[in-house]
């Protein structure tokens, strides 16, 4: 799914009293919010559908694959997502 096709259905859900650009700028909006808070080091918590939040992720010593020699990795902060039970109950329900 696109974010297009995402706009698509909230359009659809909502009905003839929001256009698809309302929609578009709803969904830009949502995405929006969440990554300047995560940019803030705030976390985001959807009930019924997960945690959004950043991991600090120390700076480490790696491997070049091809030529074995040691490559320093710096230090990162890294968006994570946590899907609630009640998100993995309903995607694992799809393999019954």
């Amino acid at each position: 799914m696109t974010k297009s096709d995402l706009v698509m259905e909230v359009s659809q859900a909502i009905g003839p009293r929001i256009t698809k650009l309302e929609c578009g700028i709803v969904v830009d909006t949502l995405i929006s919010s969440i990554m300047d808070a995560l940019q803030r080091g705030n976390s985001i918590e959807i009930r019924g559908f997960g945690t959004f939040k950043v991991r600090d992720r120390k700076a480490r010593v790696g491997q070049n694959p091809s030529t074995g020699e040691p490559v320093a990795i710096p230090a990162r902060r890294l968006p994570v997502f946590t899907p609630s039970r009640i998100f993995c109950d309903r995607v694992d329900q799809g393999n019954t």
